[in-house]
């Protein structure tokens, strides 16, 4: 079955401007498998889209010509000031800008074109979401406890596709958020939710990277576009 397609400009913003403070160091250059984190993250951005943007720490700006990226720029303080750095290199007549984090190498072919596609039938953002197997529990300030129904909860993931127009008018003000699509959200402006997938996980400690090597063989790699 092929892909579905997608609207002309395309754009990827990928985020790797962190310290990884949780990590121990750059967890965007920790190796996985037979190179960095990030390299993986921009394999899946460059095969999706019509370009991407880096966005690292700015002290790493200078190794831009490691990476294969149409722009390198570098990264704020918070998460939201990186995007909004990305954003800024990012064509002004892009249709669909693709917001996702270097810290998820493992993010398929499937995923993108499904947020993609989703934004190009008219969604203003599109979030991949995977189930809730655990049990949650909300913590108040006096330490009670509520049980969460998880059937009503998701995770979401990254990529997240976005209306050019949308992200930005979101982006506007420079307001802070650890997802842009919550951003969208609190525009009025529609999210689409798209199945995630499970092996798409986030590296956050040193332990993750075991759990990457072992699932990369399953990803599956699109050829070249």
């Amino acid at each position: 079955m092929s892909d579905p397609p997608r609207p002309e400009s395309v754009w990827a913003i990928v985020v790797a401007g962190g310290n990884g403070t949780r990590f121990g160091s750059r967890k965007q250059y920790a190796v996985l498998g037979d190179r960095p984190v990030v390299s993986w993250a921009l394999e899946g951005a460059r095969r999706a889209t019509d370009g991407v943007v880096l966005v690292l720490p700015s002290d790493d700006v200078a190794l831009a010509g490691r990476w294969d990226a149409d722009v390198v720029v570098a990264g704020g303080v918070r998460r939201s000031d990186s995007v909004r750095a990305g954003l800024d290199a990012v064509p002004h007549d892009a249709a669909v800008i693709v917001v996702h984090d270097a810290a998820r190498p493992l993010a398929t072919p499937a995923v993108w074109a499904a947020v993609i596609a989703a934004v190009a039938d008219g969604a203003d953002a599109a979030v991949p979401t995977v189930a809730v197997t655990d049990t949650i529990k909300s913590v108040a300030p006096d330490g009670a406890l509520v049980t969460l129904d998880r059937s009503s909860l998701v995770a979401v993931q990254t990529p997240q596709a976005f209306a050019g127009d949308a992200l930005r008018r979101a982006h506007a003000g420079r307001p802070d958020a650890t997802d842009d699509a919550a951003l969208v959200e609190a525009q009025g402006g529609r999210v689409a939710l798209v199945p995630g997938d499970p092996h798409n996980l986030k590296v956050t400690h040193t332990d993750d990277l075991l759990v990457a090597a072992a699932l990369l063989p399953m990803t599956t790699r699109a050829p070249q576009r």
